[in-house]
């Protein structure tokens, strides 16, 4: 099994752990990211970092038929958890509006099973969102899994939720960002723009 440091480690080889003035998916400003596509661009790391969560998971001793995850972060590490797990894989893609749908002829079966897999949660935002496209559809939503959980433990979920390293990397409303303050200004390195 992996450590934290063990993981922290590989986000740092792969220089994933970035400091600098970011713009968050989530509309907060932090000074922290994590570029996980740098650590999945490599099958073997990808593979790994999936079986670790699907170990977790199955720690937690409930059945699980489905991993469902957001495009476009999630889809790599979603693969990878639901191949551990022997089980099927659907992603989320966002519609015009911007809400989190089920495309490409993907269906859930009311009574599934699902976990939400992220590469990284902060406020658990997109994650809610998803677990609701499953729920909507009348599935369960059992769990959820992240590479990283950046909000320290906080990130509000009603199910049991495991990630591979937790951090506490503070994010901030716009208008009481220190960084803002300091007339730095922020990047927006993530899939949505």
């Amino acid at each position: 099994m992996l450590s934290q440091d063990d993981v922290q480690a590989l986000f740092l080889q792969c220089g994933a752990l970035l400091n600098g003035h970011f713009l968050l998916s989530s509309g907060l400003h932090s000074s922290g990211y994590l570029q996980c596509a740098l650590v999945l661009e490599s099958p073997a790391r990808a593979e790994l970092l999936g079986q670790e969560l699907g170990f977790k998971l199955k720690a937690l001793g409930s059945r699980l038929d489905l991993v469902l995850n957001p495009a476009l972060g999630g889809v790599i590490i979603g693969h990878e958890v639901a191949r551990a797990l022997g089980v099927r894989c659907l992603f989320t893609e966002r519609d015009a509006n911007g809400r989190a749908i089920l495309r490409r002829g993907f269906s859930l079966r009311p009574g599934e099973r699902v976990v939400v897999v992220e590469d990284v949660v902060t406020t658990g935002g997109s994650t809610k969102e998803v677990m609701e496209v499953a729920r909507a559809a009348g599935a369960v939503v059992a769990a959820v899994a992240s590479i990283v959980d950046r909000s320290g433990g906080s990130a509000p979920f009603d199910v049991p939720f495991v990630s591979l390293l937790r951090l506490n990397v503070p994010a901030y409303p716009p208008t009481h960002c220190p960084l803002c303050a300091e007339g730095t200004p922020a990047v927006k390195p993530g899939s949505r723009r």
